[in-house]
Order: C-alpha cells, then structure tokens, then sequence
C-alpha cells in the first residue's frame, strides 16, 4: 500500500474548517443578536450606552456583519484565496465590533475576540494554497 493511500491530511486543514466553524457560528449570533435589536428585544441590557449611537444602529451594525461572517465562510470552505482574505478582513471587523461592545457584555466580547484571534491566525497560517504534508 502506497503512502499515498493512506489519506494524510493537508497541513492546516483543520485550522481552516475550525476557521469556517467558527466565523459561520459567530455570524448567526450576530444576524440574531441585530434582528433582536432592530426589533427592540427585551434581550439586551437596559440603559447600556453603545459607542455607535443607539441600539437600532448597533443591531444594524451586527445584522450586516452576521451576513457577511456567514458569506465568508462559505468563502473560505470553496479554498479559493479570496476566502482566505475576505474571512479575515471580517474577522478583523467582528473583533473591532466586539471591543466596541465591550462596556455592554464584557465578558462575552472577550470571548468572541479571542475566537477572532484564533480564526485570524488559522487562516493567516494555513488559509493559503494548500500545501500537502509529505509523511
């Protein structure tokens, strides 16, 4: 049997389908959290002050970044290279979002930018031409 036979993975590849999980995950919380906001949810946290204007604002703000996460990752699931700069350009916004959230949901802004960290790396990493692991 060939070694070629045996399936190895591609290096990275994990780091890319993690990459896609999470930003496609992130995305709809996002597309939820702007519908709930646009539609003045009882969700959110009374009298919290956004930096960008308003909640409305804000939940319009998620609403556009949530459909974009979920475009990007089918992106970067196609392997084309566009994928892998269009998900951390989002990547990168969803992270900026979340720090200007921050004195709303300190805890859960945390949690979503270091996500974004990891999915950044991935995908500067490995997110590239696929390079097979010679074994």
């Amino acid at each position: 049997m060939a070694t070629a036979d045996l399936g190895y993975r591609e290096e990275g590849s994990g780091w890319v389908l993690f990459a896609g999980i999470m930003i496609v995950t992130i995305g709809v919380l996002n597309t939820i959290y702007g519908i709930a906001a646009i539609g003045d949810s009882k969700f959110f946290v009374a009298d919290q002050k956004y930096i960008l204007s308003g909640l409305h604002t804000w939940g319009w703000v998620m609403l556009i970044l949530g459909v974009l996460q979920i475009v990007a990752a089918f992106s970067i699931w196609s392997g084309a290279s566009f994928g892998r700069w269009f998900g951390i350009t989002v990547a990168v916004l969803n992270a900026i979002a979340s720090f200007l959230a921050l004195p709303a949901y300190p805890f859960w802004s945390l949690a979503v930018m270091t996500l974004d960290v990891l999915v950044i790396y991935g995908l500067a990493a490995y997110g590239g031409d696929p390079v097979t692991a010679r074994r």
